[in-house]
């Protein structure tokens, strides 16, 4: 088993509860993490017999550009895509960050994090 992981893809997105959130949008942080098989392409040297992250990257982006109001809907989203169309993904952790959060406070940012298995 190996490990393949995508940090700080970033995003400006429109996600969040309050209406002012669905207008102005914030910005985005997202972590994956993806288990796999990657014995056959460390012999091969070829893509495809890995996950290729350019992949896993077009997904993140395109369910970051679909409206929700919870990141924990977004991040399901990600993790049920990758798990779909990647059938070598045995395993997926998806964290979602809203950078600079409206909550009252002075707050970097909240992350949220799904794991997902293969059943």
């Amino acid at each position: 088993m190996g490990i393949i992981t995508l940090k700080n893809i970033r995003t400006f997105s429109y996600h969040g509860c309050l209406i002012e959130e669905s207008k102005i949008g914030s910005d985005y942080s997202i972590d994956l993490e993806v288990k796999t098989n990657l014995t056959k392409s460390a012999k091969s040297d070829d893509l495809k017999d890995t996950v290729d992250y350019v992949h896993l990257n077009a997904i993140v982006v395109q369910e970051m550009a679909i409206r929700a109001n919870l990141l924990e809907h977004v991040a399901k989203r990600i993790a049920d895509r990758v798990l779909q169309e990647l059938p070598t993904v045995a395993k997926i952790t998806v964290g979602v960050s809203k950078i600079n959060p409206p909550i009252g406070g002075d707050v970097e940012e909240v992350t949220i994090q799904i794991v997902q298995k293969r059943k």
